[in-house]
């Protein structure tokens, strides 16, 4: 491995409370943990208050809030003077404008439109007229009448909505504000209208993120020349490309960033695989951000022979028994049909300019033309289609009749949402990874046969120019529709065991076997052994120690589904499936606070679209899921039951915990630890996620290891510690350790509670599956684990103990840990 790749990165996330002076204060501590290197979200000025970095405002420039470029300094050379490197995460597909005078690009584009020297720079439909800003109220004639005039520092024009501020055209003031309003370049619209009719690319739904064409040289040079500049003078060792399929070449893109920052350099790509896809061949990248070793990783401590009971109550409670498949793809239609329109329509009209899509589309408007007449003439009431068959084409009764090219609109609209929501995976790459395309055509040919000629024609033209327009736009919005359809629909309404709803994971693969997990991981080794792996991240759903906790679930799922029938039956909620959610999170990230628990199921519910959404909130239903969380914690009893319960089911979810950190740290790939996952850490999705680490404790508790203590495995989570700062410094000072795969049987009556591997001839990692079914069968009794060449002379650096033998017992091996990490001396 190059040594540009450090061993093992530490994720963490700046902003104005977390700063580049707080990050100098942690770098001996992440010395003395072993990490490699420090992960840092982006550091580019971005939007005030930001606590994530992703909107960045202006890319020319290092963020003030976070200690600006003085501090960025003194953090690299606290990096550098105790060995560390810096991995930054950068965001080439988008800018954030939600406050349009903090991005100057973006305000000199709303006050020249077409003329701005940075027009070019951003994925605007000109063609549409006036660039739309969704920030109105829902009453957008009222909102209108509440625009107001007034004027910079600098004494210049401006319109002004409240807290919202926008340029003034030269030339064009004068008048009311709304009669200025109507000059502009710019149109402020309700925000409802911007699903339908945006007329920019946005980064999946958001409003405030606009999309920029990096794919153009000059946008590439701007929007890199600061980053650059940090790399060329040797300040940053790898970067981590954010959402790449939102781009309209990602291979040209990462082919020109690497020849940018050289070969050397570490470069990884924020890219979701589907279950045994691959990174295309072409992209000169070390791998991805993890999120495929994270599904193998937890799947493996997950008992398949849980999935029978959780899946029958799920459809009982819920009264619906449809398949993950199913439901993800009803995910995608909706977005597809509502918060994501604009992008469809935009590729309808881009469509509707090739030859053979138009005469296709033209075709079935003649045909579902002559059906109406022939059932009109029959008898059937205003021609009305058979019960069952959907309207692609609108009332052609109506007494003023459709023109062709409006016939035709609405066919070719559903045909191409239909297309997106049958990829496999989040998009293909032509002409790489034609296989995915194929896919999704025949997807959409079975869901809806009427509109196959639409979508043979598609299909067609989509080969025959891979690199054009339409073949861009459908690429870039199929992960969109993925994104949004999957993870922040799907992943919130199909809840059977939603330790499984991850990032990267398949709800419908009820778990990961040993076999698969061995696979996968020796061909990360053999293929890309410099890919990052990760458990928890900024983006995650739940942390990785919610998921180890919940996946304890499976193993006893008659007592869980006992004990939520009796919970949801004293506190409902105003939806089944979100009781199902609530519940599993409830006691997965126990204990939480009503008002952390408040805010993850008002966006949990929302982000599902069933009873209430951001789009079309039900005040009555979010009042009650609201007051649910005070409901619950005030119910003293239920919170007993509820202790209990978590009691049951903590320990061996600590042991899932520890099983998982070692799997992921001792395994191939470079592993991230992401901020304050050392020890045990209960988080939801973000901003839950976000929330402040408790640096000094852990500190702290380090300092006690290094003093030779060995800890309990309790909710203090300082066994979590040991187990990483073990693995992370073997990571970093015996390199040579951590090369090769192989699979490490062990043999006995209890064997299949054993996940074990090899990293060469003198490394073994193992740790305990399955801690509930071991219990219960009375323990290892006499499995064994064989090691490998029969030498005899090893030690597990984690208790410190000598192995006993070639062969140790499981039961005295793991006798103080459920985990082992065993070296033999160099």
């Amino acid at each position: 491995m190059s040594p540009a790749i450090p061993r093992s990165t530490y994720r963490l996330q700046f902003s104005k409370d977390t700063t580049f002076a707080d990050a100098v204060e942690l770098v001996p501590y992440l010395d003395a943990m072993g990490i490699g290197a420090l992960y840092a979200s982006p550091l580019l000025e971005s939007g005030a208050g930001s606590n994530h970095g992703y909107d960045v405002v202006d890319p020319t420039r290092v963020s003030a809030e976070r200690g600006g470029e003085e501090g960025r300094r003194a953090l690299v050379a606290a990096l550098r003077a105790h060995g560390l490197q810096l991995l930054l995460d950068i965001v080439p597909n988008h800018v954030g404008v939600e406050v349009a005078r903090a991005n100057p690009w973006w305000w000199d584009v709303l006050t020249h439109g077409r003329s701005s020297q940075y027009a070019s720079y951003f994925d605007i439909d000109w063609a549409a007229g006036p660039v739309l800003l969704p920030v109105l109220d829902a009453n957008e004639e009222k909102a209108l009448s509440e625009l107001s005039l007034a004027t910079d520092e600098a004494g210049r024009p401006e319109l002004r909505y409240y807290e919202h501020a926008f340029p003034v055209a030269p030339g064009t003031d004068g008048g009311t504000a709304q009669e200025m309003h109507e000059r502009q370049h710019y149109r402020l619209v309700s925000w409802k209208r911007g699903a339908a009719e945006l007329t920019y690319r946005r980064f999946f739904d958001v409003s405030t993120l606009a999309a920029v064409r990096v794919e153009d040289p000059a946008v590439f040079e701007a929007t890199h020349r600061e980053v650059l500049r940090w790399v060329a003078a040797g300040e940053v060792d790898g970067i981590r490309v954010d959402h790449p399929d939102g781009l309209s070449d990602p291979g040209g893109y990462l082919r020109r960033l690497r020849a940018a920052i050289g070969p050397d350099r570490w470069l990884l790509v924020e890219k979701i695989l589907g279950v045994g896809e691959e990174l295309p061949a072409s992209w000169p990248v070390d791998g991805t951000s993890g999120y495929e070793a994270l599904r193998e990783i937890c799947g493996v401590f997950v008992d398949p022979d849980g999935a029978g009971l959780l899946t029958q109550f799920a459809a009982e409670h819920t009264g619906v028994k449809v398949s993950a498949h199913a439901a993800e793809h009803q995910g995608r239609r909706e977005v597809a049909d509502t918060i994501l329109a604009a992008e469809v329509r935009r590729i309808g009209e881009v469509a509707r300019t090739v030859g053979q899509v138009a005469a296709a589309v033209a075709e079935l408007v003649v045909a579902q033309a002559a059906a109406t007449e022939a059932a009109v003439a029959a008898g059937s009431p205003a021609g009305a289609p058979e019960a069952g068959a959907p309207d692609i084409v609108g009332d052609t009764t109506a007494s003023a009749p459709a023109t062709p090219a409006d016939a035709g609109a609405e066919p070719l609209r559903a045909a191409v949402a239909e297309l997106l929501c049958g990829f496999p995976v989040y998009r293909s790459y032509l002409p790489e990874q034609r296989a995915a395309l194929d896919v999704a055509v025949s997807v959409a040919r079975a869901n809806r046969p009427e509109l196959a000629g639409v979508v043979d024609a598609l299909h067609a033209a989509l080969l025959a120019d891979p690199t054009g327009t339409l073949a861009t736009r459908v690429q870039q919005i199929s992960g969109m529709v993925m994104a949004k359809g999957v993870e922040d629909t799907a992943f919130y309404r199909w809840n059977r065991f939603v330790a499984l709803n991850e990032v990267g994971g398949d709800p419908a693969r009820f778990g990961v076997s040993p076999a698969e997990f061995h696979a996968r991981a020796a061909a990360r080794e053999a293929g890309r052994p410099a890919t990052m792996t990760t458990l928890s991240t900024h983006d995650t759903k739940r942390s990785e120690d919610v998921r180890a906790r919940l996946a304890v679930l499976a193993e006893i799922p008659g007592e869980w589904t006992g004990a939520m029938r009796r919970w949801s039956a004293r506190h409902p909620l105003p939806d089944r499936s979100l009781e199902l959610l609530a519940w599993q999170c409830l006691v997965g990230a126990w204990p939480i606070s009503a008002d952390r628990l408040r805010g993850y199921l008002g966006k949990a519910s929302k982000e599902a679209k069933l009873v209430t959404s951001h789009v079309e909130p039900v005040a009555e239903v979010d009042e009650a899921i609201a007051a649910w969380p005070d409901q619950v914690l005030g119910d003293a009893d239920l919170v007993a039951e509820i202790e209990a319960f978590v009691a049951r089911i903590a320990g061996p979810g600590w042991s899932n915990s520890l099983g998982q950190k070692l799997l992921q740290l001792a395994g191939p790939g470079v592993p991230d630890v992401y901020q304050g996952t050392e020890l045990f850490e209960y988080s939801l999705v973000d901003p839950d996620n976000r929330r402040p680490v408790d640096f000094a404790g852990r500190q702290a508790l380090l300092a006690r290891l290094d003093d030779g203590w060995l800890p309990e495995i309790d909710a203090d989570g300082a066994a979590k510690l040991l187990v990483t700062a073990s693995a992370t410094r073997l990571r970093r000072y015996r390199p040579e350790l951590f090369t090769g795969y192989r699979p490490v049987a062990a043999e006995g009556p209890a064997a299949g509670h054993a996940i074990a591997f090899a990293r060469g001839s003198s490394l073994v990692a193992v740790a305990t599956r399955l801690p509930v079914g071991l219990a219960t069968r009375g323990g290892w009794g006499d499995t064994v684990l064989p090691l490998p060449d029969a030498a005899t002379d090893w030690h597990d650096v984690i208790s410190g103990e000598a192995v006993d033998g070639a062969a140790p017992r499981l039961d005295r091996l793991l006798a103080r840990y459920p985990v082992a990490l065993l070296v033999r001396p160099a």
